[in-house]
């Protein structure tokens, strides 16, 4: 298969994906509740370069990640779909409109924008997660639903480890799955990984005084 027919295939797969979870994933929260239901978040995610333990990694940031994203993360969490302890018990305590508010928060009053601008030259690993995540990991134009999650300037170690869960099936996303499966060794993630950590975005870690 093409490398451009091949992009296209995951494309429209990503669409149709998205399509099923568009009920439960759209921003409707109240921002400044959302911020008070966060609280108990900011030990983790609120600190720096934080790092999660067993396995080791820097937990994600979220401040202006898509607030669809993160809710269908949370719903994913609350189900089990995707393997964390403290995640999960923290999802499962969250109804609906508590993820859409703090989606809300985290998000901020208007999502990053795509953009066209690369630091680098994209690596060949990289092209077909360009399909729906843009070359540099702020996403692409096309009105995906939910938008796939920012990339660009994320810890590299954080998505190492959840591209690793995606290829081992322990992140239980049919799209993902046969994305991560598609990086051939340890190496292809890794570059990745770098490619998109490395890219410019306004994602940041969601401190209590972050804007």
């Amino acid at each position: 298969m093409q490398q451009g027919s091949y992009g296209r295939t995951w494309l429209l797969a990503g669409v149709l994906m998205g399509l099923s979870f568009s009920l439960c994933a759209h921003a409707t929260g109240n921002a400044a509740l959302g911020k008070k239901k966060f609280y108990t978040c900011y030990g983790c995610h609120g600190i720096p370069n934080y790092r999660n333990a067993y396995p080791a990694y820097r937990v994600p940031k979220l401040r202006h990640q898509h607030a669809a994203y993160i809710i269908a993360a949370l719903h994913e969490y609350k189900a089990g779909e995707r393997p964390h302890p403290t995640m999960h018990a923290q999802a499962s305590s969250l109804s609906d409109q508590d993820m859409e508010d703090i989606a809300a928060y985290l998000q901020g009053p208007e999502p990053i924008a795509p953009s066209t601008q690369l630091t680098g030259k994209m690596p060949p690993q990289a092209q077909t997660c360009a399909a729906c995540h843009g070359a540099n990991g702020t996403g692409i134009a096309a009105p995906l639903v939910p938008k796939p999650p920012i990339l660009a300037g994320q810890h590299e170690d954080y998505l190492i480890q959840a591209l690793d869960q995606y290829r081992s099936g322990r992140r239980k996303n049919p799209i993902m799955m046969g994305m991560a499966r598609s990086l051939s060794s340890e190496a292809d993630v890794r570059i990745v990984a770098h490619w998109f950590a490395s890219q410019h975005s306004a994602l940041a870690t969601a401190t209590p005084d972050s804007k």
